[in-house]
């Protein structure tokens, strides 16, 4: 039997030991971290790879004469409401520049939240959900711990380093500076694997940990932005990790000695966190935890009101982030004209059956497609909160009580598609007030109908998410995103390499209307929501016969 008391279980001087098998702990436990880790990591290889490619290999049919490159750069490269989410362009007159801006950019945000999760996982998780402590039970100690769950995440951040090297070495981009451009990225996750293992000490909970890292990210983000959109504070990019990208300078003049900065910040968080995890007790934290503060007993009238309080933050989350994006899309669209568009990008967009968009409205009726994608995965958080509910072994306790199973689920799946509503209302309003702050003429009632064209795709999602769930629960969060990731980049590639058009519509993407520009396409909406509510129906059947899975 286990000892209850940490300090009875656990000799922190305890040195390593090979297991039976022969295997060294230090690598037996880091393969074990590395592939419960395994779909999250594969997905943003995926990713990265994906926008590793895309960007320079589109970048010359798209500008392919030097004026345009020079309108593009004047028009969008200096939006400040672009900046804001890419970074400061320093050329965007090649296709390196154009890489390093637009994918280093965005990447660097994709691999700050990658650090912090990956971390939190490796390092807060296992604790949360007691295997920690059997880990610890046996043979290893506390620093083969530790260095195990860092060879796992230095093996995943290998992983995304090598998929957006292998993108822009395909898309054509020389080699030497595509690994400079990768490595820059790579810093970031670095940096934030440290701030998420730092959070993992300090809090008492794996939910408190990823919201201390990921405020703490979104400090970091806003610091930059301050720094690429206001005069005279750029000396603030030197302030935060995701300027320190900014100034590698990939393509565009590198500054390799910058590296120091990151690798700097990431060993001093790193040797905290391992200083602070030698000394406290095994599923504690630092920080006080709140059970003895005083009741609070709102939204606890039922499971589903319980939900919703548990993921009230994660539902703001997504509804700022939407809005942000929304607002900025709005205001951008009036910088959208044929000076900006070419003839050739028009003619790779029209591909996608949205129709011209070199007008505002045409414009944001095609970036509707991004909220789309969106909604569906936020169905897919939902199902895969569900999922962790089940995992930490708290559904059992609350299907002890007077609640049953169906009751739960649907209760469940109600609250993913109100809160798909929510993230999808705001997209619309949000993007008509920015078109509204630069005078472009764009119907309220128009952009609600763009609001309600985000659904059917994302209840034909929820809907086989939770088929996922009812069926093979241990597998489902995997399926439910890959499933949304594969449907989505099918419809972007199928769509501009001319595959027939009837492979094309496989996918869901490719029944979306481009709304306001075009209606709404009723009938294959009723479709996909009515598979959507069937699937939810089925699945909440499946969920009733089959045992509760835990981790």
């Amino acid at each position: 039997m286990v000892a209850s008391t940490p300090n009875a279980v656990i000799r922190r001087g305890a040195r390593p030991r090979r297991t039976n098998s022969g295997a060294h702990p230090v690598g037996a436990l880091a393969r074990r971290t590395a592939l419960d880790a395994r779909a999250r990591t594969i997905a943003f290889a995926y990713l990265f790879a994906v926008l590793g490619y895309i960007n320079p290999a589109t970048y010359a049919s798209t500008y392919p004469t030097l004026q345009s490159r020079i309108n593009f750069a004047h028009s969008l490269g200096n939006n400040k409401a672009v900046v804001l989410f890419y970074g400061k362009a320093y050329n965007l007159l090649s296709a390196g520049g154009y890489a390093a801006w637009r994918t280093g950019g965005i990447l660097a945000l994709f691999a700050a939240v990658y650090g912090v999760f990956a971390a939190v996982r490796a390092m807060r998780t296992e604790e949360d959900t007691g295997r920690a402590e059997l880990v610890l039970a046996g043979v290893v100690s506390r620093p083969t711990v530790f260095v195990s769950s860092l060879l796992a995440i230095a093996a995943g951040t290998g992983l995304l380093w090598l998929a957006e090297f292998l993108g822009l070495l395909i898309a054509g981009l020389p080699t030497g500076s595509s690994a400079y451009l990768a490595l820059a990225t790579a810093s970031v996750v670095l940096v934030f694997v440290g701030v998420g293992a730092l959070a993992s000490q300090l809090a008492p909970t794996r939910r408190t940990a990823l919201r201390l890292g990921l405020a703490l990210f979104a400090l970091a983000f806003l610091i930059r932005v301050i720094a690429d959109t206001s005069s005279g504070v750029q000396w603030l990019r030197w302030a935060t990790p995701l300027g320190w990208a900014e100034e590698l300078r990939p393509f565009t003049g590198a500054q390799p000695l910058v590296l120091l900065l990151p690798l700097a910040a990431s060993a001093v968080l790193l040797v905290a966190s391992a200083r602070l995890y030698a000394d406290r007790d095994i599923g504690a934290g630092l920080l006080p935890a709140r059970d003895s503060a005083a009741s609070r007993l709102w939204l606890l009238s039922s499971p589903t009101a319980h939900a919703l309080r548990e993921e009230r933050g994660s539902l703001l989350t997504w509804i700022l982030s939407v809005a942000a994006y929304g607002l900025v899309m709005g205001v951008v669209s009036k910088s959208v004209n044929k000076s900006v568009i070419s003839s050739a990008l028009q003619k790779q967009l029209e591909k996608f059956g949205t129709g011209p968009v070199d007008t505002p409205r045409g414009y944001i009726a095609f970036a509707f497609i991004f909220f789309v994608l969106g909604t569906s995965l936020f169905a897919c958080a939902q199902v895969a909160a569900a999922r962790h509910e089940e995992e930490e072994e708290r559904l059992e306790t609350l299907l002890a009580l007077p609640v049953g199973r169906r009751q739960w689920l649907l209760g469940r799946l109600g609250l993913a598609l109100a809160g798909a509503v929510a993230v999808s209302l705001t997209a619309g309003v949000l993007t008509w007030l920015g078109a509204q702050i630069e005078g472009v003429n764009l119907s309220l009632p128009g952009m609600l109908e763009a609001s309600a064209n985000c659904l059917p795709v994302s209840i034909l999602f929820l809907g086989l998410a939770a088929v996922a769930y009812a069926i093979v629960p241990r597998a489902s969060i995997g399926l439910a995103y890959g499933l949304v990731a594969v449907a989505f980049l099918w419809y972007l590639f199928g769509s501009l390499a001319g595959v027939p058009k009837w492979l094309v519509d496989a996918t869901p993407f490719a029944h979306v209307g481009a709304v306001p520009a075009q209606p709404l396409r009723t009938g294959a909406a009723a479709i996909m929501i009515t598979i959507g509510l069937l699937a939810a129906a089925a699945a909440t059947a499946w969920f009733q016969r089959r045992d509760l899975v835990g981790a």
